[in-house]
């Protein structure tokens, strides 16, 4: 028998909880229905908390006496249209999330409080009863309420609260007062579009090369109403950037608008300028974790209304509500910022950037030098097209790379002798050097020269980094912070530094080149977008000769004078027990070296390493990135890894390293048991500790679900998932499951 409650409308909501659920309500007394998309205020539990409509059912399980009505309808138009909710929806089945919590993370920080969708500012205006007092020449006593009062009877309607701030410093105790007297009143007034206009005179158009005309035609000529994936993969400085901008010229001439992802704040800026100086008269918005939340909410309301044509921005803008899309962009697809890999919702903006193109229907471009192995692999089993740019743009020729064997080289503080003589050479002849080492402070160790100590974090499984201008000791991992030792706290011996970071690069290079101009480039000296500008800016100019630099340097950055790169420490990337490691040391080498003679003069890239035999580094020179990533795949297929299979880990946190294993032991009992019957056509791997056990005093294991096809591992896992909720032990742990994992430690 259905027991089931029938009513006429029954509004399914999601609530940011951590429940796998959503929550069925009724509609209020009066007023109309509201759409799915809509966020509203709903009773739960004891509170009130924001809920977005899923869809409208007339069926519930909840008896009608249980069920509650809705408070408030926050929303006239839904936040979500229908192809975005969609869109979430399907997030949150294929990464097993609660869906309340993925829909709260495709929501600005205010727009989840509640915030309006319509732009409010708040403004000022002069009584009736202030312009008489005005003109009889009060306030006589108070010079700021005059000054504010002479103000707003001298405007003829309202001043808003930013001109006044500008206007009138500390205005605010004098508008109170004057409303206290009934002289002045403030209220609520549309705000105009948030989206930023540029001001830029259009660019001239360079001419295309060959390949990118024939890029460009190929796509453009395509139905731009259907579907169709393009992997653009040219080599660093063949003009990618370009064609994205021809691309977008066609989808905005339309009338249709264009989606731009990156995977760091650092290339916002660059990109901006360069979409703004070739379409001045276009309106667009912003979007990353480096604006307020004000800022966020105000560019994400000029997506949401349609001001905005054209959104660049990180990870999250993925789920920017942009009416009529009719282009999205992946630049530099291959880059792992775009997954999220800390937190609850563990999602890749790059994958679900193409399934919302597959949604939608429209074209999606994926751009990078060093594509990553599954979009390469997804090109050669022809998901994606492949558009190849094998030349740079203009005269600028592919830099050279050489290989230093530091065997047999003499070498100070990191740095080979040949490479000392190499950047004299370069700076004589006015070009700029670039060096790249992946590890931030002066030194990744303080050691004893006595009896061994070595400075260790005391809630990591690691050693403290040496930042020696700060004297500190800090962990790159959990964030503790000490004062730096004279001496060894267990024998009293002198201590000493191991190792190089860039802060001891840019001393020796200082020491090395005194009245050398050099700029350092890492999360350290870097913590906003305007100090990331202010970096740029001086090697732009050239007033920074030499740029130190971790990732951030090779993150697409265009660096036309720079003749000379240098790869330190290269060899960290060779012996990686993770998979995906000899991959990421390729992308980052090629990436590199793709910053060198971008201008006219040519560009030489010095890689220092030990092993200068090793296939990676030979197949690279030899051969370049196509011919390492032909080998890669190979060995991901022998091997059973990704592209080849489908992996989730699961990753368990507890205070004590028992707990963690005994959970995850626990849910692989449940899955071996589903595999005894027949139901589970998966592999596990583990339970095993993290390869950094400890972090935060928190010990750290996983368990890996690895299958050859995608349908049945996610059969699995949606069948598995709510069973180890139930387990006992999950309530001494903290989990959490990670579909396509990039990091497996």
């Amino acid at each position: 028998m259905d027991n089931r409650t029938v009513v006429k409308s029954l509004l399914r909501i999601a609530v940011d909880t951590p429940l796998r659920r959503t929550f069925d309500y009724l509609p209020p007394h009066e007023g109309e229905v509201p759409a799915p998309g809509s966020r509203l205020r709903v009773p739960f539990g004891n509170r009130l908390v924001i809920g977005v409509v899923v869809s409208i059912e007339s069926q519930s399980d909840v008896p009608e006496d249980k069920l509650k009505r809705i408070s408030e309808v926050i929303d006239a138009h839904p936040v979500f249209d229908d192809a975005l909710l969609k869109l979430l929806c399907w997030a949150g089945d294929y990464y097993h999330h609660p869906l309340g919590e993925v829909i709260a993370t495709a929501l600005p920080k205010l727009a989840r409080e509640g915030a309006s969708l319509t732009a409010r500012r708040e403004v000022w205006a002069a009584t009736a009863a202030g312009r008489e007092a005005h003109r009889a020449g009060e306030p006589t006593r108070a010079p700021k309420q005059r000054r504010l009062l002479q103000r707003l009877v001298a405007a003829p309607q309202t001043v808003d609260a930013d001109t006044l701030t500008a206007e009138l410093p500390g205005w605010r105790d004098a508008a109170r007062a004057l409303a206290t007297r009934g002289w002045a009143s403030a209220a609520e007034a549309p705000a105009p579009s948030a989206a930023i206009v540029s001001n830029a005179a259009a660019a001239v158009l360079p001419t295309l090369s060959d390949e990118q005309a024939q890029a460009v035609e190929r796509i453009s000529h395509a139905d731009p109403a259907t579907f169709h994936a393009w992997l653009l993969h040219g080599i660093t400085g063949s003009g990618k950037t370009e064609i994205y901008l021809r691309l977008a010229a066609d989808t905005l001439a339309r009338g249709r608008r264009v989606l731009v992802l990156v995977p760091e704040i650092g290339l916002t800026p660059q990109l901006v300028g360069r979409f703004a100086a070739r379409f001045p008269d276009v309106p667009y918005a912003v979007l990353h974790s480096g604006l307020t939340d004000r800022e966020r909410l105000a560019a994400w309301r000029a997506a949401h209304d349609g001001s905005a044509r054209l959104v660049l921005g990180t990870r999250s803008a993925v789920f920017a509500p942009l009416p009529d899309l009719g282009l999205l962009i992946v630049d530099e697809e291959h880059d792992p910022s775009f997954k999220q890999q800390e937190g609850g919702f563990r999602y890749s903006a790059r994958d679900l950037a193409v399934v919302r193109a597959q949604m939608l229907g429209v074209p999606i471009v994926l751009g990078s030098a060093t594509p990553s192995l599954e979009t390469l692999h997804n090109a050669t089993l022809g998901r994606y097209t492949r558009l190849t740019l094998s030349r740079r743009a203009a005269a600028a020729r592919p830099p050279v790379l050489r290989l230093l064997d530091l065997r047999a080289e003499r070498v100070h503080a990191g740095l080979s002798t040949t490479a000392v003589t190499t950047m004299q050479q370069h700076l004589a002849d006015g070009g700029q050097i670039l060096v790249y080492i992946n590890r931030r402070g002066y030194a990744p160790t303080l050691a004893c020269t006595a009896c061994g100590w070595i400075a260790p974090c005391q809630a990591c499984d690691a050693r403290m980094t040496v930042y020696r201008n700060a004297a500190r000791l800090r962990c790159h991992h959990c964030g503790a912070d000490r004062d730096l030792p004279r001496q060894c706290p267990t024998c009293g011996y002198a201590v000493k530094t191991v190792g190089q970071g860039t802060e001891r690069v840019e001393e020796t290079l200082g020491e090395t080149f005194p009245g050398v101009s050099i700029a350092r480039l890492d999360r350290d000296v870097v913590r906003h977008s305007d100090e990331l500008e202010a970096v740029m800016t001086r090697v732009a100019s050239g007033a920074a000769r030499i740029l130190v630099g971790t990732q951030m340097v090779a993150k697409g950055h265009d660096f036309p004078a720079v003749t000379l790169a240098v790869v330190l420490n290269a060899d960290q990337g060779l012996f990686n027990t993770d998979f995906r490691a000899a991959e990421r040391l390729a992308q980052t080498i090629v990436q590199v070296a793709g910053r060198a003679g971008r201008g006219e003069r040519g560009g030489l890239v010095l890689i220092q390493t030990e092993y200068p035999e090793h296939p990676l580094l030979t197949s690279l020179l030899d051969g370049g990135y196509d011919a390492f990533a032909k080998t890669a795949l190979e060995e991901r297929r022998a091997a059973g890894w990704p592209p080849f299979a489908r992996l989730a880990a699961l990753r368990a946190s507890a205070l004590q390293a028992a707990h963690a294993i005994a959970f995850l032991e626990a849910a692989r009992a449940i899955a071996a048991e589903s595999m005894r019957r027949g139901e589970a056509p998966v592999r596990l791997l583990g339970p095993a500790p993290a390869a950094m056990a400890r972090r935060a005093d928190r010990h750290h294991a996983q368990l890996l679900i690895e299958s050859t096809e995608r349908s049945a591992l996610h059969r699995f896992l949606a069948a598995w998932l709510p069973q180890i909720e139930t387990l006992p032990a999950a309530r001494r742990v903290r989990y959490a499951l990670d579909v396509d994992p990039l990091e497996l430690f």
